[in-house]
């Protein structure tokens, strides 16, 4: 009787212990590894001339994998070309992830010369002597005149950005720097340099003129116009029409819950 209790108790060791290995969950755990380090992604700079402004951008660091950012845009690839259109050094940065964890690097570019030609665009917003720059103005003004050159348009509807729910400007109530002044240029940056009237201090800030999604950003500075609640914090504008002659920008829905429209003729 006693060797049978011994066998029965060990049956029952044995079992419990089979049904507690069997309980435990396995586990089948995948862990994210480097393949380099920051100092071994290789980021290379090619000008199609020495010192030229048409550039390529290549992250040539097999399972690497990420975006490039070339200040006109944003490339997700590994490789693009692009026209840039200021001379002096630029900095180019690719954002990635190493397998583990994600980075930024930069790579630095002399551009010398603007041999390789803009898109036309650019030479509308800021002369073809791109240096120099162009100074745009609002087309009517300063005073109420009838025109259409800063009005209310229906929201979210860049289609109709002719359409005027209120000619503030035209009937009535013209913005506070209505006879004020913007310049664009490209000398040794995107710069915009914005004047309230004809003898006021400028504040000076940049741009980023995206030709592909037509729009135009401001940035630490804004627009003639901008005046809250019609203006724009965050200073994108989408280009209704940039010739050498006119440029018509729309906000989608400003401050105060309605589009708006401005109209601008060069100095």
């Amino acid at each position: 009787m006693k060797n049978n209790g011994i066998i029965i108790l060990r049956s029952v060791i044995a079992s419990l212990f089979l049904i507690a290995v069997g309980c435990e969950p396995i586990e089948d755990r995948d862990y994210l590894e480097n393949t380099t380090d920051v100092a071994g992604v290789q980021l290379v700079a090619t000008q199609s001339t020495a010192g030229g402004n048409k550039i390529e951008l290549n992250m040539a660091t097999p399972g690497v994998t990420g975006y490039w950012d070339y200040n006109l845009g944003r490339a997700y690839s590994d490789k693009v070309e692009f026209v840039y259109p200021i001379p002096g050094t630029a900095t180019f940065t690719f954002t990635g992830t190493l397998g583990a964890e994600f980075f930024t690097k930069t790579i630095d570019v002399q551009i010398d010369q603007l041999d390789s030609a803009l898109d036309q665009d650019w030479y509308d917003l800021v002369s073809d002597n791109t240096s120099d720059g162009k100074t745009w103005v609002f087309n009517g003004g300063p005073s109420p005149d009838g025109g259409r050159w800063w009005y209310m348009s229906p929201p979210n509807d860049p289609g109709a950005w002719a359409t005027a729910w209120w000619n503030a400007a035209g009937d009535c109530c013209p913005p506070a720097d209505a006879a004020g002044s913007m310049k664009f240029d490209l000398d040794g940056g995107a710069n915009f340099t914005y004047y309230s009237g004809p003898d006021a201090t400028p504040q000076s800030g940049n741009f980023v003129l995206d030709v592909a999604n037509q729009t135009l950003k401001i940035n630490n500075a804004n627009i003639l116009g901008a005046e809250e609640p019609r203006g724009n914090p965050d200073g994108l504008y989408t280009i209704i029409s940039l010739t050498e002659d006119e440029m018509v920008l729309y906000v989608a829905n400003n401050g105060g819950g309605t589009g708006w429209t401005w109209v601008f003729r060069p100095q």
